[in-house]
């Protein structure tokens, strides 16, 4: 059997306000093969970030444990939870999150570089994924001399850059028009499928998640399948 590229097992997540303890995760428990590509649907203020947080190693959970690749993360210590994270996790958010100082190009070789990657071969790599969504022509504008759909692109890709296992994306069309969400959905969705990782995609449109293999909510905590 092919191994989980990720897995949460029970995962467990309270914060105390005003001295009352608030349960958010209740025992959600999740597995992503390998390829496979998860709509995470579900209302705001349900848990949805919190639960990519703690996916993505930014948090530990109070209860439960969260696995990448089979390598269970819980009791790492944080040096080690960071080497995982850069290496095998890529992160998209709604907004880009770009360093505005520097190139499209730029932007996708730091990851890299923060990994330790070869400067000249993250130069490379860089160039050849922006041209797979096709800016080649933009690699050295910086982020403000780009379009919004431009921008989100260069996130996406700069997410890719490491050949991570497991994609985590919250919103990340969730700042563009309509049109121009779905193309940038188009070739996000190209990009996971041609890699093979595992992508968990937390969206509100009901469009963009039925182009996914499956849909899932969060329920009083925990992670069920959404209704067809």
């Amino acid at each position: 059997m092919t191994q989980p590229a990720l897995e949460l097992r029970g995962v467990v997540r309270r914060f105390v306000r005003a001295g009352e303890s608030l349960e958010i995760l209740k025992g959600a428990s999740l597995a992503l093969a390998p390829g496979e590509c998860v709509a995470l649907m579900a209302p705001s203020g349900a848990g949805k970030s919190t639960l990519l947080h703690l996916a993505g190693l930014l948090d530990r959970p109070d209860g439960g444990d969260v696995a990448i690749g089979g390598v269970v993360c819980g009791t790492l210590s944080d040096a080690r939870r960071t080497a995982i994270r850069r290496k095998a996790l890529g992160f998209i958010y709604q907004f880009h999150h770009l360093l505005p100082e520097f190139s499209a190009l730029e932007n996708v070789v730091v990851p890299q570089l923060i990994a330790e990657v070869d400067r000249a071969a993250a130069r490379a790599r860089a160039a050849a994924l922006l041209d797979q969504v096709g800016l080649s022509h933009r690699l050295d504008h910086r982020p403000a001399r780009l379009s919004g759909g431009e921008q989100q692109r260069v996130a996406i890709v700069r997410a890719l850059a490491n050949a991570p296992q497991v994609l985590l994306a919250d919103e990340p069309t969730g700042n563009l028009d309509p049109t121009t969400a779905g193309h940038v959905f188009d070739l996000l969705l190209q990009l996971v499928r041609g890699s093979g990782l595992a992508a968990l995609i937390a969206t509100h449109n009901p469009e963009l998640a039925r182009r996914m293999d499956r849909v899932v909510t969060l329920r009083d905590g925990a992670l069920v399948a959404a209704a067809a």
